[in-house]
């Protein structure tokens, strides 16, 4: 039960739902593309990165220069879920739409790390989503 509180209370915040929910949707990202899609700073960022990590849900791993954050793989059945439910729930959320397109954009344009230097060759979900 304590497993599952916390990661409600990561949750719990609207920056690490949006974060969740481009991670869900582009599979891995860098800080750097976080944070210009979501407008916040580095340090914004990364501390709530580092809060859905210690809740399980966010899993890093260091490329180069970038640190690229994915959705941790469901250890139970409840985060598996959880992490379903909440795509489902935040998929037509209009926030989730703007960051959507902005991810998409992003990448269009050249803009994001993640997909132009780290991995070039791969393309993110995001731009399979209609």
């Amino acid at each position: 039960m304590k497993r599952l509180a916390a990661m409600f209370r990561a949750l719990s915040d609207e920056s690490r739902l949006r974060i969740i929910n481009l991670l869900v949707h582009s599979g891995e990202l860098c800080v750097c593309d976080i944070q210009s899609i979501m407008g916040f700073t580095q340090t914004k960022v990364s501390r709530h990165l580092s809060y859905l990590k210690r809740a399980g849900l966010v899993n890093d791993r260091r490329k180069g220069l970038w640190m690229l954050y994915s959705i941790a793989k469901p250890t139970d059945q409840e985060q598996r879920l959880m992490l379903e439910s909440l795509d489902r729930m935040v998929r037509e959320n209009p926030v989730a739409l703007k960051d959507h397109r902005r991810l998409k954009n992003n990448v269009r344009q050249g803009c994001c790390a993640t997909f132009t230097i780290v991995k070039p060759n791969q393309e993110p979900i995001a731009l399979k989503l209609n």
